[in-house]
């Protein structure tokens, strides 16, 4: 607070100036107020010393140099009062951080409470005899020890993957877990087959969840000027068709909703430079005349995205 309080009223102020300053920014009132302060220059040069593998992974240079030279270089940058605020913070924060305790504490969190999310591991599982099958093969066995419990070298030091929980999904529409190596599956004990996504769920995923597709495409054509209203009954409507052509192609879970809103509004999305401050609101009749043929044709390969 005194670092920005000096570049905002100097050094010299008095101490109900400093006060006033004080209490200003505490209440928000000075956020458009742009102020010049003195921060590090972190310049970006990262470099990867080949050979090492994950012992080591990317080093960056303006750390060494300026350990090997006394310091870090300092350049003047203007900035808004917020942006002032949560840089001189960070800057102060590390000064009073010790890294190798921060490193010890990551590494102990880790091991104890890491959870590793392996995704698409369908993608390795052997269904056939060809020659790829080989190299899916080796990426499972390499996958056992750290699922059993091994020590990998990290550039923080050695972690232990004895506790850390690994959780491993995929579809499998071509591959079946039975077609994993015995060994990886004896690793994996416990099998969930999860229920597919009802018009219900793809409902909520449109309604209640946070930066949903309807509120990010409000706010695309709103850059255009174009106010989109989009009702309940639109809403339910996209989600009977989403449900409708997972059902009858292929099902690929809510992604299906990108697909079907992009279509939706693609005709809106073209025109929208020439339709700024108008209102347009879409209703359940809206949805089936832009979607009937999504929904009603069944070789939608040139829709599918």
């Amino acid at each position: 607070m005194d670092r920005l309080l000096n570049a905002l009223c100097g050094d010299s102020a008095s101490e109900a100036t400093r006060e006033s300053f004080r209490q200003r920014i505490v209440q928000d009132a000075m956020n458009d107020v742009e102020v010049e302060i003195e921060v590090e220059d972190h310049p970006n040069m990262p470099m990867e010393i080949p050979g090492m593998g994950g012992s080591v992974g990317m080093i960056n240079l303006s750390d060494i140099m300026g350990k090997a030279f006394g310091g870090q270089n300092r350049k003047r940058r203007k900035l808004k009062v917020p942006d002032a605020w949560d840089k001189l913070v960070d800057e102060e924060s590390e000064k009073r951080l010790d890294q190798d305790d921060v490193a010890r504490v990551a590494l102990q969190n880790a091991e104890t409470n890491g959870i590793v999310f392996l995704d698409e591991i369908d993608k390795i599982a052997v269904s056939d005899v060809r020659g790829g099958s080989v190299s899916r093969e080796g990426v499972q066995r390499d996958l056992l020890p750290l699922i059993e419990g091994t020590t990998v070298a990290t550039k923080y030091g050695p972690m232990k993957t004895d506790h850390v929980l690994f959780i491993a999904s995929g579809a499998f529409h071509v591959a079946k877990p039975s077609d994993m190596l015995p060994e990886l599956q004896g690793r994996l004990p416990i099998r969930v087959e999860l229920a597919a996504l009802t018009e219900a769920d793809f409902r909520a995923i449109l309604s209640d969840t946070r930066a949903n597709l309807v509120t990010q495409y409000r706010a695309l054509l709103a850059t255009e000027e174009v106010t989109v209203e989009m009702a309940e009954d639109a809403i339910g409507e996209v989600a009977q068709i989403a449900a409708q052509v997972n059902e009858s192609v292929e099902n690929i879970g809510a992604r299906r909703l990108q697909t079907v809103m992009e279509k939706l509004l693609e005709e809106l999305s073209f025109e929208a430079e020439d339709r700024k401050g108008e209102t347009v609101t879409i209703d359940a009749a809206y949805v089936r005349e832009r979607l009937s043929g999504l929904a009603s044709n069944t070789d939608l390969s040139k829709y599918i995205l």
